[in-house]
């Protein structure tokens, strides 16, 4: 969806949207949409900035971190963004950045995306580590096997040369 900043005027204008997977692409390797996306917000805009805020519901399949096997979870994403133009945005690459000066982007024109916006929220929340099960055992380094089916025939006896040596150290 996207928000032409010039009809935006002193009143919010509100958005409401409801987007498939198949329109928002994540470009991330493990991680996809699982279901519909809804996003529900308004849009504010004066002369110095423009400000997004709203709330997310996307339903997501991440890989576990141990197993690579998907789970599926739900977000719940509560969002504020400022965009400013060119103008009142840093050239320079080594600039001191305040706490609230995190949430700020640079819009170039006088539309925004709002599709853009939720995938960019949807990617900003995804949580570091997610595990299919508190026990899962995860796979073999060797052969890839899954550990949480059973044991992998290899034995797992492939020792990294540099570490060799330390094998026959006994404590």
């Amino acid at each position: 969806m996207i928000v032409d900043l010039l009809s935006v005027t002193d009143d919010p204008l509100p958005f409401e949207l409801e987007l498939r997977a198949d329109q928002i692409d994540l470009e991330t390797e493990g991680i996809s949409i699982a279901g519909v996306v809804k996003a529900v917000g308004e849009v504010t805009t004066n002369s110095a900035k423009t400000t997004v805020t709203g709330s997310i519901k996307a339903p997501v399949e991440v890989g576990c971190t141990r197993c690579l096997t998907d789970v599926k979870q739900d977000l719940d994403i509560v969002f504020q963004v400022d965009f400013v133009g060119k103008e009142l945005f840093p050239e320079s690459k080594e600039v001191h950045l305040e706490s609230s000066e995190l949430d700020t982007d640079l819009i170039e024109g006088n539309e925004l995306d709002l599709t853009q916006v939720v995938r960019e929220q949807i990617l900003l929340n995804l949580p570091e580590t997610v595990l299919c099960r508190d026990e899962c055992k995860g796979i073999c380094p060797t052969c890839g096997k899954d550990l949480n089916e059973g044991e992998c025939q290899c034995g797992g006896e492939d020792i990294d040369p540099r570490w060799a040596a330390l094998k026959d150290l006994k404590g």
